[in-house]
């Protein structure tokens, strides 16, 4: 273990239960929060600074809410460029735009350090047991070298490419992940108005061609009143869609299928679940369908 320290920047809902787990491996965890509370329940050492942090830490890991708090962690005024040394990696578990992760790449590589993406993705139940994917880009030898980093928090680790591949990825895939969810609560609430039997439905939907990770994951615990609160947020799901919508734009590629679930989650931030998991966007949708809810308590 000799060596094996992380530094550990952003202990928020899925950086925190990250952190536990390598805490848990008998790694030596430094974290730095705003929420200097958040690092205490990761059981990680405190920082005083960013600069007492990197200092201290070969391997840093970031995990944000969007690339505008990467950039400033990392490239604004004192932040990670500020105080890094040569030979040291720092990892950004975030989810990023790829053209900005390109620039910060080589910004640290001008300085002799490596930075690696990592969308990560499973969501805070597979976070809390050391499940999630990675989906990774960066130098190959460098990922290799903190492969120690990646055991405790993920049993699927896919290395996509150069810098910008890993949060490419996980960009599209968010964005398959939000159209099954909004589809999914759309057609659960006409399923529920026309007066199908819930379990049922989904009982077809996971035997049929309609099936998808909402069908199979999401909504069996959403039709018995449980919405699996502690996940990725409605206003976090827009952020990730207008990225993808920007990733898009970059490529020359149409965006035909991104209208209907901006819709839908925009429409559950503005009746107010925006800060709540991306799963209640079936209410959103049931609230301007007259009322319905999946789940009727006896």
């Amino acid at each position: 273990m000799e060596n094996r320290k992380v530094g550990f920047i952003g202990l928020g809902n899925m950086g925190g239960r990250m952190a536990r787990r390598l805490v848990a491996a008998g790694i030596q965890v430094t974290g730095f929060d705003t929420q200097r509370a958040a690092v205490e329940r990761a059981g990680a050492l405190s920082a005083s600074s960013l600069a007492q942090l990197v200092e201290a830490s070969p391997l840093i890991m970031l995990s944000l809410p969007d690339s505008k708090a990467v950039e400033s962690v990392i490239s604004g005024e004192n932040g990670v460029l500020t105080y890094c040394q040569p030979g040291q990696t720092v990892v950004d578990l975030s989810t990023a735009a790829a053209s900005s992760t390109r620039r910060l790449y080589g910004l640290l590589a001008a300085k002799g350090v490596h930075y690696i993406d990592a969308g990560i993705s499973g969501g805070a139940a597979a976070a809390e047991k050391g499940t999630l994917t990675l989906m990774v880009g960066g130098d190959g030898a460098a990922i290799e070298s903190i492969a120690w980093a990646f055991d405790p928090i993920a049993s699927k680790v896919v290395v996509m490419g150069g810098s910008g591949a890993g949060h490419t990825t996980k960009l599209l895939n968010n964005f398959l992940n939000a159209v099954s969810l909004a589809a999914t609560a759309e057609v659960m609430v006409a399923g529920k108005k026309a007066g199908l039997d819930m379990h049922r439905l989904l009982e077809v939907f996971n035997s049929s061609s309609g099936v998808n990770f909402a069908t199979l994951n999401r909504f069996p615990h959403i039709v018995e009143g449980d919405y699996l609160e502690g996940g990725l947020t409605g206003k976090l799901m827009t952020k990730d869609l207008v990225l993808y919508t920007d990733l898009l734009h970059e490529l020359g590629i149409a965006s035909l299928n991104s209208a209907g679930p901006l819709a839908s989650f925009g429409l559950a931030t503005a009746l107010g679940y925006g800060d709540a998991i991306s799963n209640r966007v079936v209410d959103a949708i049931g609230d301007i369908s007259g009322g319905v809810r999946l789940h009727t308590p006896d």
